[in-house]
């Protein structure tokens, strides 16, 4: 029984799929990355196959170079957001209007609400965060970004996130290499961190809808006594 069972099936946990697909397991994380980069199906391992790859190879269990593992990883990313993009941009708002398991107007809602207020690094923020970065393209091609702007803040969200993680998993596999058996509780671990952004932005919300109501209450109290000085 994998650690990651309680999370989801088992073609979630980067170790089972190394197991079942050897040499074939760096493909399919490509394959992966691309799909949950913008082809509307965000639950994925995206975080966590990163890391993985990086303990993998430094750990000698994926026979790959590094730096072409980074380079086909980030080109995997950026072709995703580009698809998302323009699936976005060609359905519109038939897209938005649709009301499925994933694809909803509650997802996309928050989406534009986290792009709106961070606005071009919101395409790099969003890398960071799950759900957000699969339909943080969609919404830029329903809302038809510039596509020159969109592709250039996609491939520094791109390569900051794919280097970023997966180094981490190389650098620490390098420098502790008995962690490749803790493969499982470390990804647990990625996806609680990963859970962090989108509690923080639920929390803000929270706040600022708290303080809105309580100054529309205190407005509401003051005219109220206005009317009763005018009486």
């Amino acid at each position: 029984m994998h650690a990651l069972a309680t999370l989801g099936p088992d073609w979630m946990d980067p170790a089972y799929l190394l197991q079942q697909y050897g040499g074939a397991f760096f493909w399919i994380s490509l394959a992966i990355v691309f799909v949950e980069c913008g082809l509307l199906f965000p639950i994925l391992p995206g975080d966590s196959l990163l890391f993985a790859m990086g303990l993998f190879i430094a750990t000698g269990q994926v026979q790959m170079n590094i730096g072409v593992a980074i380079l086909l990883l980030c080109l995997a990313a950026f072709l995703g957001n580009v698809s998302g993009y323009e699936i976005g941009r060609a359905l519109g708002t038939p897209l938005y209007e649709r009301d499925g398991r994933f694809v909803n107007k509650k997802n996309f809602d928050k989406t534009r609400d986290f792009f709106d207020h961070h606005g071009n690094k919101a395409l790099v923020i969003g890398r960071f965060v799950p759900i957000v970065r699969t339909y943080i393209t969609v919404v830029a091609g329903v809302s038809r970004m510039d596509r020159r702007r969109f592709f250039t803040w996609s491939a520094v969200g791109a390569v900051a996130w794919v280097v970023g993680v997966i180094l981490l998993g190389f650098l620490l596999g390098q420098a502790f290499p008995a962690l490749q058996h803790n493969i499982e509780a470390i990804i647990l671990l990625i996806v609680a961190f990963s859970v962090i952004p989108m509690a923080f932005e639920w929390w803000r919300h929270k706040k600022k809808a708290a303080a809105l109501a309580a100054e529309l209450g205190e407005a509401a109290a003051d005219i109220a006594d206005h009317r009763s000085s005018g009486h």
